[in-house]
């Protein structure tokens, strides 16, 4: 097994119990959705084609900021413009991509989600929908880029969810309110004659202001 520096080690193994997170937590399937983070210079990211369960510490994946191989022996995800654009153009250190099924039933119906819950405020606002492009392409990088123009998350039209964070941690806890801001919204549309009520953007701007100081000091308040 080849050795990598124990910074590196220990940042593939939290980018590993976090691809499989998502998993457990039924935001992918299979192989579907990937995880990266980066260390210094480098992101460290998930291969392709190889299921989580499988990978381990000679699995280590990274590449530099334009995506050039740097460490690691296998193909990084396909989706690996959508991470490096985060990387770009955002202070991220840390992205999820998911094809959670409840986010992507909302990709298709409409341009963004709308704020039916206050934890919309944690995002930065309403959740956008980048329209539609090939997985893995420059197109597709340049929505999700536009649709993330002042959030911190995404949706992906007919594909899934993009968030990003200060941390692996964040990035995930972030996917899984998305998520659940998205059953949420199905849910209470489903309710025959009636249409959920919505938060006006005053009620997410006081919202957005408690969140920033909930929780204990120092901690980080989504």
């Amino acid at each position: 097994m080849k050795e990598h520096p124990d910074h590196l080690a220990d940042a593939w193994r939290e980018l590993v119990a976090t691809a499989r997170r998502t998993a457990a937590d039924g935001l992918v399937v299979g192989t579907s959705g990937n995880v990266s983070v980066r260390v210094r210079d480098l992101i460290l990211v998930t291969p392709s084609g190889i299921p989580y369960d499988r990978l381990g510490p000679a699995d280590l994946t990274g590449v530099d900021i334009e995506g050039r191989p740097i460490v690691g022996r296998l193909r990084p995800t396909s989706e690996l413009p959508l991470h490096l654009a985060v990387y770009r153009h955002t202070p991220a250190t840390a992205v999820v991509h998911t094809h959670a099924p409840h986010a992507t039933a909302v990709s298709t119906l409409v341009p963004e989600l709308p704020p039916v819950h206050y934890m919309t405020a944690a995002l930065g606002g309403p959740v956008r929908v980048a329209p539609y492009a090939l997985y893995g392409s420059d197109e597709l990088a340049a929505h999700m880029l536009e649709a993330l123009r002042d959030r911190t998350a995404a949706l992906l039209r007919n594909h899934g969810t993009i968030a990003y964070g200060d941390s692996l941690a964040q990035a995930l806890e972030r996917t899984a309110q998305l998520e659940w801001m998205c059953r949420v919204w199905l849910l209470a549309a489903a309710v025959p004659g009636h249409a959920p009520g919505l938060l006006s953007p005053a009620q997410l701007d006081a919202a957005g202001e408690r969140l920033r100081g909930y929780g204990q000091p120092g901690d980080d308040p989504r």
